[in-house]
Order: structure tokens, then C-alpha cells, then sequence
């Protein structure tokens, strides 16, 4: 089974990297979130108490997430009992759905078309950028459209790449579908604000849980992906040392800070969310001035830590599957 799993995993990033997401394809997110709505409007109460809704919150996610696993993993039991072959291609398909790589990059690339056409639209790529991101983006300037962009790819790199390849490799499709329930109710539910505070608890936690190795790893990545791309490796060590803890999040700065030093501008800071604004610490030097290219850039480092991810989960399935298949002397 370590076997399918690698070539499953290895099809179905070529599958991410050749077409993405695709709008007019079903995904499993959209069911997803979904079901957490559904769950939300079913159980949710105005006049619930904090310990209420943090128990709510918590049936929200543990149903979630083990109807997303027993679901994926009746899916492929049943394809591997009729042929390898329909296992291989199903799991090949979920394990693309985990993947985000593409699909980050060309929305991305839309902001950086956008700031760079003839026009230089700047109202075009905030409706861009406002796809990508959850701060308020009306009022943004160009360098706040572009800083967004950029700090956008660099922590979705760990969210939408890395930690689901981690979570491919230890469970395969099953791994991978579980991580995005997980992300997928943080993204709804996870909000410190008035609504949230205490029904999304339990969604909060545990995507600080499950994304706690991840984003270390993705930090790590980067920093080697700078060296790679001829970026500031050693800029990107010293600031994702000092500044990965620099979020309320224990996750989030730790991509940000690599990809920062690798760059040698300064991201984060203060930002509005539903016209109220956030102080927040920033990440970085602010070595020179952030333009546009650093779009691109963020995207190159984002594909090359992507890469070596994956050949590192890539040796070690396939060492475990040598290792399975070699022969035991009593």
C-alpha cells in the first residue's frame, strides 16, 4: 500500500501543477464547507453561553472530521478491493484535491497581472487580491496589494502545500482529506472576533495542532528554496529565526519570516478586518521597497519548497516501502 500511495501522491501533484482547480470541477472542499455550515445553522445559538458554544464547536469539528475520514477511506477501500489500478487513480484525484501549489500561484499571478498591465489597475487587483485574503482591501495602496499577495503565498505555502503533502505521506488520501476538513473549518470557523470567539475554538486548536510540524518544515524549505532560486538564503535563516514566533499564531509567521528574509522586505503589520483595525507585529527588514515582482518571486519560492517537499516525502515512502518488501532473516 506504500507503494500506491506514492504514486498517488506523485500523480497527483503532477495533476496540481498541470491543472489546479479547475472552478467547473466538484471539490471536496466545497463539501466540506458545506457540511460546516449546514452543522453551524443546525447547532449555533445567539443566546448559548461561551462554555455552550465551545462544546457546539467542538461537536462541529470532531463530526467533521471523522465523517471526512470515514468517508475517503470507505471511497478507497472499496476501489482497491475491485482493482489497484481504480485505487491508484481515485487516490491520485484526492490527493490533487489536497494540493493547492497551482491554484495559489495563478491567483497570485492574477494580483501581479493586474499591477502590471498597461493601465496599472490598481481597483482590478484589489478585487484580486481580495479573493486571497481576509483583510479589508478596498482602501488598499499598490505596496499594500502587493505585501498582501506576497504574504498570502508565503503562508498558504505551509497551509495549502506542505502540510497537506506531510499529512499525504503519513496517511495518503485519507491523511491528506483529514488536513483539509481540519484547515477547511479553521478557515470558517477560526476567527477571533465576536461571532467566532468561543463557537470556533475547538477548529482553532486543532489546526494549530495539525499545522504545528508543517509549518516548521515549510519555514525550513523556504529557506532552502532561497538558496535554490539565488535569493537570500542566509537573510531568509536569520529572519525566520528571529521572526517566526512574530504572529498571535504559533503557524503563521513561520513561512512568512523565511519568505520575508529571502526577499529582504518587511510583510505583516497592521491591517483592517471588517473595518476594524488590527495591530499586528511586522516580519522582516524593510531592506528596500516591495514591488511588484516580488510576486513572482514569492511564487518561485513557493513552487521550488513545494518541489523539494515532495521529493522528500518521495524518499521517505520509498524507503519505507523497500524496507517493508525486504526480506526478515529469523
Amino acid at each position: 500500500m506504500i507503494r500506491y500511495r506514492l504514486i498517488s501522491i506523485l500523480i497527483g501533484a503532477g495533476l496540481d501543477c498541470l491543472i489546479g482547480d479547475p472552478h467547473w470541477m466538484p471539490h471536496p472542499v466545497r463539501l466540506m464547507g458545506a457540511l460546516i455550515s449546514a452543522l453551524e445553522k443546525l447547532l449555533r445559538r445567539e443566546e448559548d453561553s461561551a462554555a455552550v458554544l465551545r462544546f457546539k464547536g467542538l461537536v462541529v469539528a470532531v463530526f467533521v472530521l471523522s465523517t471526512t475520514i470515514r468517508i475517503t477511506w470507505g471511497l478507497l477501500i472499496r476501489l482497491y478491493g475491485l482493482h489497484p489500478a481504480a485505487g491508484i487513480a481515485a487516490e491520485s484525484i484526492l490527493c490533487c484535491y489536497a494540493l493547492a501549489a497551482r491554484s495559489l500561484r495563478d491567483s497570485a499571478m492574477e494580483v501581479y497581472e493586474a499591477l502590471t498591465a498597461v493601465d496599472g489597475s490598481l481597483p482590478k487587483a484589489r478585487r484580486a487580491v481580495s479573493m486571497i485574503v481576509g483583510r479589508d482591501t478596498e482602501n488598499l495602496d499598490r505596496e499594500g496589494v502587493i505585501r498582501a499577495a506576497v504574504e498570502t503565498v508565503a503562508e498558504n505555502t505551509a497551509d495549502g502545500v506542505i502540510a497537506p503533502l506531510f499529512y499525504l505521506a503519513l496517511g495518503g488520501a485519507v491523511g491528506g482529506m483529514a488536513y483539509k476538513a481540519i484547515n477547511t473549518m479553521d478557515s470558517m470557523l477560526g476567527y477571533k472576533n465576536e461571532r467566532y470567539q468561543y463557537f470556533g475554538t475547538a477548529a482553532a486548536r486543532l489546526d494549530d495542532v495539525a499545522g504545528f510540524i508543517p509549518a516548521r518544515l515549510s519555514g525550513l524549505l523556504l529557506v532552502a528554496a532561497a538558496g535554490l532560486t539565488g535569493m537570500d538564503a542566509a537573510g531568509a535563516w536569520r529572519i525566520f529565526c528571529r521572526d517566526r514566533y512574530a504572529h498571535k499564531s504559533p503557524n503563521s509567521a513561520q513561512s512568512e519570516s523565511a519568505v520575508a528574509g529571502a526577499l529582504g522586505v518587511q510583510l505583516a503589520g497592521d491591517a483592517v478586518y471588517g473595518g476594524l483595525l488590527v495591530h499586528k507585529p511586522t516580519i522582516g527588514d524593510p531592506c528596500r521597497e516591495i514591488e511588484a515582482e516580488d510576486i513572482p518571486r514569492v511564487c518561485r519560492l513557493m513552487y521550488t519548497a513545494s518541489g523539494l517537499g515532495l521529493g522528500l516525502a518521495a524518499v521517505v515512502l520509498a524507503g519505507a516501502a523497500f524496507l517493508g518488501e525486504f526480506p526478515r532473516t529469523e
